[in-house]
């Protein structure tokens, strides 16, 4: 539940604003506390003189030409006659919010009577009350009817009173009061209501918070996985490959055995780098932001070490570039090392030692194509199976292609396979 901020405004209206606080919440808990003190409250303020009038213990309210105009105007009601006109106005107030319509009605209907037979009575104050329930808790619809009933019952009063009040001026007065009546009801539901909306912005608003929130977590996860997988699945294809050319070498040729553990080595060291650097950025650091060592992100200048590494594997990579590939910025750089990165494990993985593969990055005005095409094993080996099988490696490669507005093809191609990656260089609508 939203509980409202009372640390800006001064002591009184806080000490205020949490007493209603506290009120509004013991009267969510029991309602009919609450009903019962309106009802006891118009019992004793307005019914109770009438009744100590009637018995004879209070004297009337005044002597003067006014009062005994009204009181001849007015019938006399007996003793056991007050009370009953009485409970009829003030009882139905118990209902005045589970049923404010019915309540309404009743009061209405015992107030007519009651001018109906020229009877005068305090508690005749219980039809504003009712008016006022109807207003800040009934259906609006129902509003108009009610005004009509109350217009025409307070019309009958000023007739009743015709001969000691002009017409005109007691339904002023009268029309003035139900009036008030009504218009408080409707600020204080209109209030309400804009209340109501606010909370309910501020929890919606809440909740999208914490949606982006999880949002942002979890396409944060997905990128690490990327590079994650990235970072680890070239790299041990690298090493595994070397590893394997190794061990059938140093039977042969200690010294090209020698030579491939060298170059694990190198591929060990490069793995780790990248997995610290990556690691780095997502520990939170004990000491100064500066005692973290981070490297900049790879980018096409790093695509040679990588053709590199691979053909230390065993596999034959040409690699040539077209276009303005210098002007581009680090994410597209970033974006396009990993595609070929990707591509090129999948050759030494699947194609094997001995493979050729052809890589070309081209830039053509706002188009940047990566294509990646290789011969095929030498001896029949399985390669990726049908797109409802691919792995988290094309995957990757597509997502990293859809941020950049392109995408990704990968299949059978002559005797090999070739994947083929487009990016739109074009700016993105809305970007600073």
């Amino acid at each position: 539940m939203i509980t409202e901020d009372l640390s800006g405004v001064g002591p009184l209206v806080a000490r205020l604003g949490r007493a209603g606080q506290r009120l509004r919440d013991a009267d969510r808990a029991r309602p009919w506390i609450l009903d019962s003190a309106v009802v006891v409250l118009v019992l004793v303020v307005f019914c109770l003189p009438d009744l100590l009038h009637a018995v004879g213990l209070v004297g009337p309210d005044g002597d003067g030409d006014e009062a005994r105009r009204f009181r001849v105007a007015l019938t006399r009601l007996p003793v056991a006659g007050m009370p009953a006109l009485q409970a009829g106005l003030v009882l139905p107030l118990l209902w005045r919010r589970r049923a404010p319509a019915v309540a309404f009605g009743a009061v209405t209907a015992v107030f007519v009577l009651q001018w109906a037979i020229g009877a005068a009575l305090r508690a005749d104050v219980a039809l504003l009350v009712a008016l006022y329930s109807l207003t800040l808790h009934g259906r609006l619809r129902q509003l108009p009817w009610a005004c009509a009933a109350t217009a025409g019952a307070l019309g009958l009063v000023a007739v009743r009173l015709s001969s000691a009040v002009p017409v005109w001026d007691a339904l002023f007065f009268l029309l003035s009061t139900a009036t008030a009546a009504l218009a408080l009801g409707l600020t204080i539901r209109i209030r309400r209501a804009q209340l109501a909306g606010l909370r309910d912005r501020a929890a919606r608003l809440e909740t999208e918070r914490d949606q982006r929130g999880r949002l942002a977590v979890a396409a944060e996860r997905a990128r690490v996985a990327r590079e994650m997988h990235d970072i680890v699945g070239h790299n041990l294809s690298v090493i595994i490959t070397l590893a394997d050319a190794g061990a059938y070498a140093t039977a042969a040729s200690p010294e090209r055995g020698k030579e491939a553990l060298h170059l694990i080595g190198d591929a060990g060291r490069q793995a780790l780098g990248e997995l610290r650097r990556v690691l780095g950025v997502l520990r939170e650091p004990d000491g100064p932001r500066g005692e973290i060592e981070l490297s900049p992100q790879p980018g096409l200048a790093d695509i040679d070490a990588l053709c590199e590494a691979v053909r230390a594997a065993g596999v034959e990579v040409v690699y040539r570039t077209a276009g303005d590939v210098d002007a581009l910025d680090g994410g597209v750089q970033l974006a396009v090392h990993r595609i070929v990165q990707e591509a090129l494990t999948n050759t030494l993985k699947h194609a094997g030692a001995g493979a050729r593969a052809n890589l070309a990055v081209v830039v053509e005005d706002t188009r940047l194509t990566v294509t990646v095409q290789d011969s095929g094993p030498s001896t029949p080996a399985g390669r990726p199976g049908p797109a409802n099988e691919e792995g988290h490696g094309l995957v990757g490669m597509r997502e990293r292609a859809a941020l950049y507005g392109g995408h990704v093809s990968a299949g059978p191609a002559g005797g090999g396979w070739t994947v083929r990656a487009t990016l739109d260089l074009a700016p993105q609508a809305g970007a600073r």
